[in-house]
């Protein structure tokens, strides 16, 4: 079967053309004896079915770090039919040409897509397209990825690639693009937009600063408020009005007690069915992910692709990367751990785009301690917001001393250094709605595809725990550290136990329990820190291997305790 390769430098929208080429649904892979991820889908090429690759982005095919050397492996491993799409940003020529020369050197089967090709009349850009086709010797297609605006002429060109016949001398390649540029491009005079300017000034430490923490205020507060506002007026109408009679009747067709009942609707509070405290499968066990998380995920995932397709967020990695260098990461380690916030797996999976291990170890590790994932978060709202400030404020303050913390040791003992940031930092775009809600359902269905299960296992470990007395056993051998360094009832221990399926279920638990403002911010904080719940704690062994992953772990489990401990001390202490 023909691949289509689709290659390219970061921010050029490649992964745009490849959904754009294949539609939603695709497979992630790793390369083989890498942590370098590579996407792969299928599309039409006349009357055939092809492979199309997005090949991880390189700016050279001489290269300097693991996704280079992937990308150079797959360009070396071609098979004679196979056609290699270099997308190229329009806007930026010169620099898209550096690479496209040492693909075409290669002598594959090649068609340039000059994506962004709207911009350039924004910009004051004017290219000559069809002789900039006769100089590379290989078909250029303007393209508007976003939009799908010369996509029909870009397959067509698929199916008639050719190599170029072209001779350009590598040790001379700068002067072939200026020659190039020379004969094909046109740059007209025009003012800064306001859009230039903004983004000139939000990589500046003022007002950059000032302008991050608007944004991330704004982001923050529409996930909030939009989260609110769907369990609100949404979710909990349908549970209360919809879901509650038919549990209320299942409850009476199984008698109100037993262990089946126990199972699937749990314990019955105050004669009805509580979506909070009951415990069942089909009570707590639906309600926490749909109804507690769903929709504070759904709006950060929806505010985070905006902000991604804004632009901003390189804009972001590098105002901060003189501080992330003091935690052992440089700038773009802000990416993952920002991703973390929605769900730590995928920001685990993110830390890829760090250059070496040692980084991904200290991002790995902070997201997996550290950093509350929406689910998370929204709980401790739910379970702490009584307290109000009182309680939210210490929880998160300990959880943002713990990062500082904890990466600053790792960023001095381990060894090695974090290089300096190498990013291309693409103009303001406003971002393209379908594309945007393709994104979101994509990371929704896979929220659902990973919560959902844990959640119900969770629940369902907890009954049998609870049924068989193993929890009462286990809250008295802790009894020593979860009463008396954390000052936390027995019964927090089924918490503990839970947290390693799923954290924001094990927060949940805590609730029936009737904590004090204390115990209430103890408790937060040493569930949020303590051991990963098992979806993490798969990647980071997939990602890190076993002693990476106990290290990683046994950090963990020593800072939940210490953090623990001494919150537990200042608020005594502080409460007389």
């Amino acid at each position: 079967m023909r691949r289509v390769l689709l290659v390219g430098s970061p921010n050029v929208g490649k992964s745009v053309v490849f959904t754009r080429l294949t539609g939603v649904y695709v497979i992630a892979s790793n390369y083989p004896g890498t942590t370098v991820e590579f996407t792969k889908g299928c599309m039409r090429v006349g009357d055939e079915q092809a492979d199309v690759v997005d090949v991880p982005g390189t700016y050279s095919l001489e290269p300097s770090c693991a996704a280079e050397e992937v990308a150079v492996r797959m360009l070396d491993e071609m098979k004679g039919d196979d056609v290699v799409v270099n997308v190229i940003d329009a806007t930026k020529l010169e620099r898209g040409l550096n690479l496209a020369l040492q693909v075409l050197s290669r002598r594959k089967p090649t068609v340039v897509a000059l994506n962004f090709w709207d911009e350039t009349k924004h910009t004051g850009i004017t290219i000559d397209a069809p002789k900039l086709e006769a100089m590379l010797g290989v078909p250029c297609v303007p393209l508007v990825a976003v939009t799908g605006t010369g996509l029909k002429d870009l397959v067509g060109k698929i199916a008639c690639a050719r190599s170029s016949e072209q001779v350009f001398d590598d040790g001379r390649r700068w002067d072939e693009i200026g020659r190039i540029i020379s004969a094909v491009q046109r740059v007209s005079h025009r003012h800064h937009t306001f859009w230039e300017r903004l983004g000139d000034a939000s990589v500046r430490p003022f007002p950059g600063l000032l302008v991050a923490a608007a944004v991330l205020f704004t982001a923050f507060a529409v996930v909030r408020f939009t989260g609110e506002g769907l369990i609100a007026y949404v979710f909990d109408p349908g549970f209360e009005g919809l879901w509650r009679p038919l549990m209320m009747r299942l409850s009476a067709i199984l008698g109100s007690t037993g262990f089946l009942h126990q199972i699937l609707v749990g314990d019955l509070v105050n004669g009805g069915v509580s979506f909070r405290e009951s415990m069942g499968l089909l009570t707590t066990g639906l309600y926490v992910p749909f109804a507690m998380v769903m929709p504070y995920v759904f709006a950060f995932y929806l505010v985070v692709s905006f902000i991604e397709d804004t632009g901003y967020l390189p804009r972001l990695a590098v105002l901060l990367d003189g501080f992330m260098h003091r935690v052992g990461l440089h700038g773009m380690g802000v990416i993952p751990i920002l991703l973390g916030f929605g769900c730590n797996v995928p920001g685990a999976l993110a830390t890829r785009i760090m250059e070496t291990r040692r980084e991904r170890f200290i991002a790995m590790t902070l997201i997996a301690v550290c950093t509350p994932c929406m689910a998370k978060t929204s709980m401790i709202v739910g379970l702490a917001g009584r307290y109000g400030a009182s309680a939210l404020v210490p929880i998160f303050l300990a959880l943002f001393a713990a990062w500082l913390v904890i990466g600053f040791l790792l960023g001095r003992f381990l060894k090695g250094q974090s290089p300096e940031i190498l990013v291309d930092i693409p103009p303001y775009r406003m971002p393209y709605l379908r594309h945007l809600a393709k994104k979101l359902g994509m990371r929704m269905l896979w929220f659902l595809r990973e919560a959902v299960p844990w959640v119900l296992a969770g629940v369902l470990l907890v009954n049998i725990l609870y049924s068989t007395g193993a929890i009462h056993l286990a809250g008295q051998a802790a009894s020593p550290v979860i009463k008396g360094l954390l000052g936390l009832p027995e019964n927090a221990v089924a918490a503990l136990v839970v947290g390693f399926l799923r954290k924001d279920v094990a927060i949940g638990m805590l609730a029936p329990l009737d904590l004090d403002l204390r115990q209430t911010v103890v408790g937060c904080a040493v569930l949020a820190m303590f051991f990963p719940c098992v979806a993490m704690f798969a990647v980071m062994l997939r990602e890190l291997g076993w002693r990476d992953t106990v290290r990683s772990t046994g950090i963990m489990v020593g800072a939940a305790l210490a953090a623990g401990s001494i919150l537990n001390l200042v608020l005594r202490v502080a409460g007389g």
